[in-house]
């Protein structure tokens, strides 16, 4: 297994809390050709996991748990799990943050749906979805938009994105903090990919 023997995947699932003792065979690959990716993705996830100056350790964590969650990763959610419990956040905070990926997941669906065909039914038509966790969030109602909206980058729904980039502004976050909470998801999103 090259995993154990490269030191920059080595670092890089530490970095995540992972073991290098798994099977990740896209990361050997890279490892045995010695690919220069493999230095750039460590840089890129420690910078978005550590190196944020518009989001802490436990809300880049978290964001990186929703985004592992989405792409149904699990050694990946269990080891965000608990690194984000070290930086102190709790158990309804996680279960939110799992709750509104899957409720995300499910509206970008539905209004990516409603996007692509364009008829005036289905843009009229109320989608019945209930969201009561919307309403009053244990993360804060600026930081569950931000979720939901990075939730949403990485589905690729557009009336999803435009809405909650909207509302986690008018809920007075900075276009700064919004990026680097892109920036996050996309890495994450890039690394699961050789996970």
């Amino acid at each position: 297994m090259i995993t154990t023997q490269n030191e920059t995947v080595t670092s890089l699932l530490n970095l995540v809390g992972l073991s290098a003792e798994g099977e990740y065979p896209r990361l050997d690959a890279l490892a045995q050709a010695e690919h220069r990716y493999l230095r750039d993705l460590k840089i890129n996830v420690g910078n978005v996991l550590n190196s944020s100056q518009n989001l802490t350790k436990k809300e880049a964590l978290l964001l990186a748990l929703s985004v592992a969650t989405n792409e149904k990763h699990q050694p990946l959610v269990d080891s965000l799990t608990t690194a984000a419990k070290q930086e102190g956040a709790s158990d309804a905070e996680v279960a939110e943050t799992i709750a509104c990926t899957s409720l995300l997941s499910t509206n970008n669906v539905c209004y990516r749906f409603r996007h692509f065909v364009g008829k005036e039914y289905y843009q009229q038509t109320q989608p019945g979805i209930r969201m009561s966790i919307m309403m009053n969030p244990v993360l804060g109602k600026e930081f569950f938009e931000l979720m939901s909206l990075a939730v949403s980058a990485v589905n690729g729904c557009e009336l999803c994105v435009r809405s909650h980039e909207e509302s986690v502004l008018k809920h007075g976050a900075s276009e700064a903090r919004v990026f680097d909470a892109i920036r996050l998801a996309s890495v994450i999103k890039g690394f699961i990919t050789l996970l």
